[in-house]
């Protein structure tokens, strides 16, 4: 199966509702960007991907995974992993 980034746009929307965090990385406020603290993002760099967390209001961002970037489909299985951790902590 071939994974698109769409399809790991989709997770990573997942993750963010089940967080309860916010949908977009920034927000467009009084004509200057600021970072929604919170939102989790892909990050492209070296031929792979990441996922990145907002941490600070300027756009800091943290590597919760401590994946650093790697393929896609290799991010594809942690992300999943990591949603359904999510939504069992829930239960």
């Amino acid at each position: 199966m071939r994974i698109r980034q769409k399809d790991l746009e989709i997770i990573v929307d997942q993750i963010n509702r089940a967080q309860g965090c916010p949908m977009t990385t920034y927000t467009l406020k009084n004509g200057e960007y600021e970072a929604n603290v919170g939102n989790y993002h892909l990050s492209f760099a070296y031929g792979g991907v990441s996922l990145r967390q907002v941490a600070n209001k300027d756009g800091g961002a943290s590597e919760p995974l401590g994946t650093g970037h790697i393929p896609k489909k290799a991010l594809y299985g942690v992300l999943k992993a990591f949603l359904a951790g999510l939504e069992t902590k829930k239960g």
